[in-house]
């Protein structure tokens, strides 16, 4: 990479899901104003960017990702002037915030949207993607990532119209240049605000085949994948770049794009800094390593030699292609890493999760925090599919127990591993009843143990997975190799730690990890200059013998070897 740091390549960011970090006035969903009362513990954490999970206009059919007004905030949530005081407090706190961008779809409650589909004469109509045909003649097998088909019939227009996902939220068409327009007008009118970038929802996904081809069958489903058709299609390189041109060259912010079944072949594309698209991409690579034979719902564990394979090529590609690395265990989407890479019993839950935090953020790219990680919070335990509130939850329910005959046993503990509502129980403040998120019966119910993890205990308690992270957090803006050096892979193929070097011209970083319950011996390169112990989960000795040094269960440790007089 170049010596030319920008600030968002020395930034940790911290994700918050609105309706479930703090409830400022007790109607049991979170919101801004509860936000901004909680500037003051993230500040303390240390993080220099918050990612605001959508805040729009919406009937949250899928939890404000399908948006009926762009330039509203939904009033569960809050005010425009709520929102302004949110911003303008976190910046005076040094704290940059981020918004999503949801313009793959819109939600069917859009204006847009509720004029399409009076009339195939509509101004709006060739906003969206519409097939003609007969009712039951489907125009290709692409199953929605929600269940069902990807196209919805209009009885009236003799048409259907294509959503990726919920039937609710009907894809805009991006070859229509006024689509374009709207989007970026969208755009700026939040950058004018004084936002400082946007996470871009599903971006890899605007910019269809033509010949919209039949998808493969995969994951034991009916109806086939749309990827093929619908992932970094022929023209998302030109629209991105024309939205940079038109709008994010303006402005000195951030993105990042959601770009699932992106390769990191693909994925350098849209983050190679000379092609002027984006600033990085979240990939699922290391996501996907854990799905079995019904895809994502599944009880299988992760192989640490694929996910060391998966991170190190990732590192390599964009390190090689200038460009730059998201680096991410969990999000609003995702099961919560201690459970699922870690070890969410309670003799190593504290262990893997500070583990997981340095394997991660020694890494070189933008580490983010979805809210709760930096307490160690883990998956959820819920007695009763009734008491999961996920669209794609109790779809796969239903397709496991009704289509697949699976048994309730398997399809709980798959849903108990994977599902989203793992991410989205609100955010433990103290032991009192609702965690002190609310006065009111939260939206969705607590995780049964929150009374011993929350903030309270986290802040009282020094050697903290918080503590910790704090740490972290500090060290990346103190140490400049954590932002610049080249990461390198030491033990591709051991099965149990993970063990890297972050080189730079003076220094040297050593990251080691171990992913068992068992100690576990790692050998240190011969490097030369002083060493010192920088942080770690044990108590980790600056000098031993012969180079080789015990790592208890999940324990972590990162040298750093310094030339330097």
């Amino acid at each position: 990479m170049t010596n030319d740091v920008k600030w968002w390549q020395n930034s940790v960011v911290y994700q918050v899901y609105p309706k479930s970090f703090n409830d400022s006035n007790n109607d049991g969903v979170g919101d801004i104003p509860g936000i901004t009362q909680k500037l003051d513990y993230l500040k303390k954490l240390g993080v220099d960017v918050i990612w605001l999970n959508p805040i729009y206009m919406s009937p949250q059919i899928d939890n404000g990702y399908d948006i009926s007004n762009y330039r509203k905030i939904n009033p569960i949530l809050g005010t425009d002037e709520e929102f302004n005081l949110l911003l303008d407090s976190a910046h005076k706190l040094g704290i940059k915030v981020i918004l999503d961008l949801v313009v793959n779809h819109t939600s069917s409650e859009h204006p847009w949207f509720k004029d399409a589909i009076k009339s195939t004469d509509s101004k709006y109509h060739d906003y969206y993607i519409w097939k003609n045909g007969e009712k039951g003649e489907l125009p290709n097998n692409w199953g929605s990532s929600f269940g069902g088909t990807t196209w919805e019939y209009v009885d009236k227009l003799g048409q259907y119209y294509l959503h990726l996902f919920a039937k609710e939220q009907p894809d805009l068409n991006w070859e229509n240049p006024k689509v374009r327009e709207d989007v970026y007008d969208i755009m700026k009118f939040w950058l004018n605000k004084g936002i400082d970038g946007f996470r871009m929802d599903v971006i890899s996904l605007i910019s269809k085949d033509p010949k919209y081809p039949d998808g493969p069958l995969v994951q034991n489903r009916k109806l086939g994948s749309y990827y093929a058709g619908a992932a970094n299609g022929p023209k998302v390189h030109e629209y991105l770049q024309e939205m940079n041109r038109e709008v994010l060259s303006k402005y000195d912010v951030m993105t990042v794009g959601e770009t699932p079944h992106t390769s990191s072949k693909e994925g350098v594309l849209y983050a190679d800094a000379s092609r002027n698209e984006l600033n990085m991409v979240f990939h699922f690579d290391h996501m996907h390593l854990d799905y079995g034979k019904y895809g994502k719902y599944s009880d299988k564990r992760f192989k640490l030699v694929d996910l060391k394979r998966v991170l190190t090529e990732w590192q390599n590609a964009m390190y090689e292609h200038n460009g730059w690395n998201s680096l991410y265990w969990s999000n609003h989407d995702q099961a919560r890493p201690v459970t699922r890479f870690g070890d969410d019993n309670g003799k190593y839950r504290v262990q893997s999760a500070k583990m997981l935090g340095t394997i991660l953020h020694m890494q070189q790219g933008t580490p983010f925090i979805f809210e709760g990680e930096e307490l160690g919070m883990t998956n959820t335990k819920y007695n009763s599919i009734d008491d999961y509130t996920d669209l794609e939850t109790f779809n796969t329910y239903h397709r496991f127990v009704d289509q697949y005959k699976l048994s309730k046993e398997f399809t709980m503990r798959s849903i108990y591993l994977k599902s989203r509502d793992n991410a989205r129980t609100p955010m433990p403040w103290d032991e009192s009843e609702n965690a002190g998120f609310s006065k009111a019966k939260p939206w969705i119910k607590m995780n049964p143990n929150y009374k011993e993890i929350n903030v309270k205990n986290a802040l009282g308690d020094k050697d903290s997975v918080f503590y910790y992270y704090q740490k972290l957090i500090k060290l990346r803006h103190d140490l400049p190799i954590i932002t610049t050096g080249k990461y390198e892979l030491l033990d591709k193929d051991n099965p149990d730690t993970y063990c890297y070097l972050r080189k730079g011209k003076n220094e040297t970083l050593f990251v080691a990890g171990n992913f068992t319950t068992e100690s576990q011996i790692v050998k240190l390169p011969k490097l030369d200059g002083h060493r010192k112990n920088i942080i770690s989960n044990f108590s980790a000795p600056d000098k031993f013998d012969d180079d080789k040094l015990d790592l208890p269960p999940y324990g972590t440790v990162v040298y750093l070897f310094s030339s330097k007089n």
